[in-house]
């Protein structure tokens, strides 16, 4: 049985998160069928990440990772020249092309990347700009700030 959710309620009683009810709505109709490559993701810190995809095969030269605004986009291609001579009895280690998508945070950034083992590990940091921290105000103490006083209207002045 499959619950479907309607967002539009949503849609229409807030304000500035089109983004990530749009994510949620991708989310509802990826289908579940694509698991290739197995991955790990990690939070590792405060506002730090990490992806482990299993790539076993794959080269540092047949693996792109791309970063494009909020959408981090790993893919695999096997070049043709790997292939070994003879006939599979069995193949378990898939070669296949892919292609996978994360979906980021905003001011969440790829700061690196390596290749161990056959694992893929990308490191993620959420680095909020020093204009979006929180702030503490100082309250002033003493002096009151001056009153600024309403001007009179033209009425008032008539009537005085």
């Amino acid at each position: 049985m499959s619950t479907v959710l309607d967002f539009s309620p949503l849609f229409r009683s807030s304000v500035g998160f089109d983004r990530m009810l749009n994510a949620l709505e991708n989310a509802r109709r990826v289908a579940s069928i694509d698991n290739w490559p197995p991955y790990d993701i990690v939070k590792t810190g405060e506002d730090e990440y990490r992806i482990t995809m299993a790539v076993a095969g794959f080269t540092e030269d047949e693996l792109t990772i791309t970063q494009e605004q909020s959408m981090l986009m790993v893919a695999g291609h096997k070049s043709g020249e790997s292939e070994e001579n003879g006939q599979y009895l069995h193949r378990g280690i898939a070669g296949r092309a892919f292609q996978r998508r994360f979906e980021l945070a905003d001011h969440v950034k790829v700061v690196g990347a390596s290749l161990v083992n056959g694992l893929l590990t990308v490191e993620l940091k959420r680095e909020i700009p020093e204009e979006m921290k929180p702030r503490r105000i100082a309250i002033a103490t003493g002096e009151a700030l001056p009153r600024v006083e309403a001007r009179k209207t033209e009425t008032e002045k008539l009537a005085a």
